[in-house]
């Protein structure tokens, strides 16, 4: 039996090999998730002495975007992955922020006292979480009365086509393993009202959510190949599952579909997020 322990260190440890990836491709992965940060501080309510916790943020967003917003207040960014926060820190730096805080965290074991934040986000995190309901009461513990939680998680697949492309070329390829129940994985809370649910039995209050439809930013079908070889663990997984010439034919397959969503010779991939908020 799989524990919370192991889902942790399985997590940290393909964040931590994928985080040369994505800080080589952060350019594009900052402008495609973009959308979903800035409907996520719409709801925030960010000013300019907020003191806020981004968690689970990777590289560093939607965090170093609200610290920019809150040049008196301070922001405090988490990842469990130290590669990851590495890429964050150079972030900061190359945008000159002194505002911001790094730490590597657990997100259901926040090192915070109660009440020490005006707002807390989190951006696609919760698909990986062992335990949600656990992170959220972190989330809650930490927050100011008054203040707002807000996080996104991918939608219902269909609507992500930027992701399930290279796995349904992959599974025409080979059988692919069907993961255990409730593992982490990018669809996994993609029923709207699951999370909702989750912040209401937490005790937060006006609750609500809301779906972002955007487009991957336009890359060449190749260059979307290659940056999804780079980043997506599943994709490099399956793949591995198969040998050169099986490779080959998925990425064929997987070009020619990107193709297919190219207008004026750029594809537009389509993205479908949702953001869920509640107030302490």
């Amino acid at each position: 039996m799989t524990t919370a322990d192991d889902t942790r260190a399985q997590q940290r440890q393909t964040w931590d090999r994928f985080s040369g990836g994505w800080e080589k491709w952060d350019h594009l992965v900052m402008g495609m998730l973009a959308p979903v940060g800035e409907e996520m501080i719409r709801h925030l309510g960010v000013g300019e002495s907020t003191h806020h916790l981004d968690v689970a943020a990777g590289t560093g967003e939607p965090g170093l975007t609200i610290a920019g917003m809150a040049p008196r207040g301070r922001v405090v960014i988490t990842d469990l992955a130290p590669g990851m926060l590495d890429a964050a820190r150079r972030n900061v730096a190359r945008r000159g922020l002194s505002n911001v805080e790094v730490q590597e965290c657990s997100a259901d074991a926040l090192p915070f006292a109660d009440a020490s934040f005006d707002s807390v986000s989190c951006r696609f995190g919760f698909m990986f979480f062992p335990d949600v309901a656990a992170a959220t009461e972190e989330f809650v513990r930490v927050l100011k009365p008054g203040g707002t939680v807000c996080t996104a998680v991918w939608a219902e697949a269909p609507g992500n086509p930027w992701v399930t492309i290279p796995m349904r070329a992959i599974g025409a390829e080979v059988e692919l393993p069907a993961p255990p129940p409730d593992a982490p994985g990018m669809f996994r809370w993609a029923t709207p009202g699951v999370i909702s649910s989750v912040f209401a039995q937490a005790g937060l209050r006006e609750v609500g959510e809301s779906d972002v439809h955007s487009t991957m930013p336009s890359l060449a079908a190749e260059e979307y190949w290659e940056y999804m070889t780079e980043v997506a663990a599943p994709v490099v997984a399956g793949l591995g599952m198969v040998d050169a010439e099986g490779r080959e034919r998925i990425r064929s397959v997987v070009v020619a579909q990107v193709k297919g969503y190219e207008v004026e010779g750029r594809p537009q991939i389509p993205m479908h997020a949702r953001c869920i908020w509640g107030v302490k």
